[in-house]
């Protein structure tokens, strides 16, 4: 395992476990005043942006980009719909 691998595993994981406490806690408690909308959604598009890159690049060289990726975008649109869901259907 080369340095880059080391870097590209330390990456991925924080990035996980940096987004998965949050979408898990606005799931839980669907709580999102604090949370800003832009925030999520250029998160969001970043991770796409991110995925397609790790698609373009095969699986062999690209897939924990990929999976990376998804992962945080995932928690991020889950978040970003609940956000929606709150400021803009609940307060009706």
């Amino acid at each position: 395992m080369t340095l880059f691998d080391i870097l590209g595993w330390g990456a991925s994981i924080g990035l996980i476990l940096g987004y998965l406490p949050q979408a898990i806690q606005t799931m839980r408690t669907r709580k999102t005043d604090d949370i800003a909308l832009p925030t999520f959604l250029m998160i969001g598009i970043g991770g796409i942006c991110f995925m397609c890159q790790g698609w373009m690049l095969g699986w062999e060289k690209g897939w924990a980009l990929f999976l990376t990726n998804l992962i945080t975008t995932l928690c991020s649109a889950v978040i970003f719909g609940i956000k929606m869901y709150n400021d803009y259907i609940k307060k009706k």
